[in-house]
């Protein structure tokens, strides 16, 4: 696929997607972001596909969060649709059904914090910084950023970063569960790919389902959210994926799944 503000590619069952403004350090404007959700459609649809990166191009920015040029002269009702089109594409990123793994390669500030939060994990490099600094121009998050952000890290931790406006660094990030993993600059591309081939060899519908059933069970009453991931792991039963994991663990040998 091509693109004017994203590079796409695949290998090894994982799509790549690169933002890559990097004059504007890979701002989302609406034109980019409506790429975004483009190429994730693509790969929810591709079954070549297994898993997503998602990065940013050059060495300072993932992406320093949504364009302001475009932003400054919104009025409500424009501001509104913009934030409908960045929630609509952010929530199509969360319910993917196949892996995402954000790989934070600079400032990921606004809106580079809430596309990394809509992914499933977030592997940072050394020289990476997170904020959600929307307060210091008189707003406040819009695509998602009050609720995914006290979601991963806490209310009390939510509110200091959202009212301070403050960066933290990687290893903050990671102290408070905001980033998975933090590797030196110049490893982390190479180490998030890694991690995501090893997904991609994965039983897909059991990954499908671990993330449903994380994703729809968190604010269920734990009953509820109980049954849904027996309901999940019973759908596993279906699969051929299944029936070659039990036979290879009986067997004492390693499994080869098809998806």
């Amino acid at each position: 696929m091509e693109f004017k503000n994203l590079l796409f590619e695949v290998e090894n069952g994982v799509a790549t997607i690169t933002f890559n403004r990097p004059k504007a350090l890979n701002a989302m404007n609406s034109e980019t972001m409506k790429e975004l959700m483009a190429a994730v459609t693509h790969c929810r649809d591709n079954d070549s596909i297994k898993v997503l990166i998602l990065t940013g191009s050059g060495e300072k920015a993932f992406v320093a969060g949504a364009d302001i040029a475009e932003m400054q002269n919104l009025r409500p009702k424009e501001a509104l649709a913009f934030m409908e089109l960045g929630n609509e594409t952010l929530r199509l990123l969360e319910t993917l059904p196949k892996p995402s793994l954000a790989a934070v390669n600079g400032f990921a500030l606004g809106g580079g914090t809430e596309i990394s939060m809509a992914c499933d994990m977030r592997f940072a490099s050394e020289t990476a910084r997170f904020g959600q600094p929307e307060i210091l121009i008189g707003l406040i998050p819009g695509w998602g950023g009050t609720q995914r952000l006290a979601r991963l890290v806490g209310m009390g931790r939510a509110k200091e970063l959202i009212m301070s406006g403050e960066m933290i660094d990687a290893k903050r990030a990671y102290e408070i569960g905001l980033a998975n993993r933090v590797f030196p600059s110049d490893q982390l591309l190479a180490e998030t790919k890694k991690f995501a081939v090893k997904l991609a060899g994965m039983p897909g519908f059991a990954l499908k389902m671990v993330k449903h059933a994380v994703n729809f069970g968190y604010d269920l009453a734990l009953d509820n959210a109980i049954r849904l991931e027996m309901e999940c792991c019973a759908q596993c039963f279906s699969t051929d994926d299944q029936k070659e994991g039990m036979k290879a663990f009986l067997e004492k040998r390693k499994p080869t799944f098809t998806g």
